[in-house]
């Protein structure tokens, strides 16, 4: 993979290049990528804004 390849932040899956489907969020003062499906699975805390270790 190259340097636009995106990662899960989550469970690691790739993708080529970032999907439009895909979310972005500010972890700690970092960029993450989180998948569709991982987005589907956790969107409740991710929009109570809670940290990564609570989902």
């Amino acid at each position: 993979m190259d340097s636009t390849a995106a990662v899960c932040s989550v469970c690691g899956a790739t993708e080529e290049q970032q999907p439009l489907t895909w979310t972005v969020q500010s972890v700690r003062g970092r960029t993450a990528l989180v998948c569709e499906a991982c987005t589907r699975r956790h969107l409740r805390a991710m929009e109570a804004q809670l940290d990564e270790e609570h989902w």
